[in-house]
């Protein structure tokens, strides 16, 4: 797999507003890191980890966040690929 680097995407309108529903107050980890991830981290980063040649490879940010998530709430694989399919809470817009 190749790296196409490209930024964070921004969310979802709709995907923002239900994410704030959940937490108005705003005090959850997931979205917090989602926020400040793009601070810390750029694909081009990981561009030497990956092969010039071949089809895109997930974007390394998005690896980062499940990675961090699975930690975090102590999942195995399958249950950590479940959750990402499931969960909207880190998805977070910074400043909006």
């Amino acid at each position: 797999m190749s790296l196409r680097p490209h930024p964070v995407e921004s969310i979802p309108e709709e995907t923002f507003r239900v994410a704030h529903a959940a937490f108005p107050k705003g005090n959850n980890s997931i979205m917090a890191i989602r926020d400040h991830l793009p601070q810390v981290f750029s694909d081009e980063d990981f561009e030497g980890l990956y092969p010039r040649l071949g089809q895109p490879g997930y974007s390394p940010w998005r690896l980062i966040l499940v990675c961090i998530f699975q930690f975090m709430e102590n999942l195995s694989d399958r249950q950590a690929a479940q959750a990402v399919s499931s969960r909207i809470d880190c998805l977070e817009q910074n400043g909006t």
